[in-house]
């Protein structure tokens, strides 16, 4: 029997205001959680090295480096989960940051239970694709045209070799697809698959999110072999999966 305690949840706030930053560690604190701050990009790659976190809390407006940028490279490097604040109320903000990324917002001013209630569920999402994948053999591949998707190392791989990163929402995305080939998937679903929540949903994000996953298989929308568009009903991926 293992009695070794287990280790509290870390997260990262990245924000330039020293207030929020000691105001939300102080607060995540109560809930069993540890939070370091970083004010910006250099503070977040060094505090990045150094330690391991399981979620990222990442500031839109942020001086120089802003939010996007960061969380474009952070889903660039690792799978870590990242949310997003933003004082923008405006649905292109939003967009955009699931776009590049990131795993859920909060938008500014925000009930401080509402943002614990939302790093709960992107862990839980996280935790889920890890135990999700852990079954399956290392290695695992599944091959559909010209691509390999791994499924344990969650890579995405062309037939020179070459690995395309994945974010999180793309890798559930494309998995989902995989799943059901050759069937038509509506936004509804397709969000609940790839975005794990009901909660904000708008059927633009599903689209957009479809549009960079397209991106990275170079699968023309106009003329397209892997992912029809079904005009007012949604998606089908239309080629051939060999697991």
């Amino acid at each position: 029997m293992d009695l070794t305690p287990a280790l509290p949840t870390r997260l990262l706030i990245v924000d330039d205001d020293p207030q929020i930053r000691a105001m939300l560690a102080e607060y995540l604190a109560t809930f069993g959680m540890a939070a370091d701050g970083a004010e910006g990009g250099a503070s977040m790659r060094t505090a990045m090295a150094q330690h391991h976190y399981d979620l990222v809390i990442l500031d839109l407006s942020l001086p120089g480096e802003n939010g996007l940028t960061l969380c474009r490279e952070i889903r660039e490097r690792t799978d870590i989960p990242v949310i997003m604040l933003t004082a923008r109320a405006e649905l292109a903000d939003r967009v955009v940051g699931l776009e590049v990324g990131a795993d859920d917002y909060v938008t500014k001013p925000f009930e401080m239970r509402e943002l614990v209630a939302r790093i709960h569920t992107v862990l839980r999402r996280s935790r889920a694709d890890v135990r999700r994948a852990a079954p399956t053999p290392a290695g695992h591949e599944v091959k559909f045209g010209a691509w390999r998707l791994n499924t344990t190392l969650r890579q995405l791989v062309d037939e020179e070799d070459t690995v395309v990163p994945l974010s999180n929402a793309e890798f559930r995305l494309l998995l989902t697809f995989i799943e059901h080939p050759n069937r038509v998937l509506d936004r509804e679903m397709l969000i609940n698959q790839a975005r794990g929540r009901d909660l904000d949903v708008f059927d633009r994000s599903i689209d957009l999110l479809v549009s960079r996953l397209r991106q990275k298989l170079r699968d023309d929308p106009r003329d397209s072999a892997l992912i029809r568009t079904v005009r007012g009903e949604g998606y089908v991926f239309t080629v051939s999966v060999d697991s």
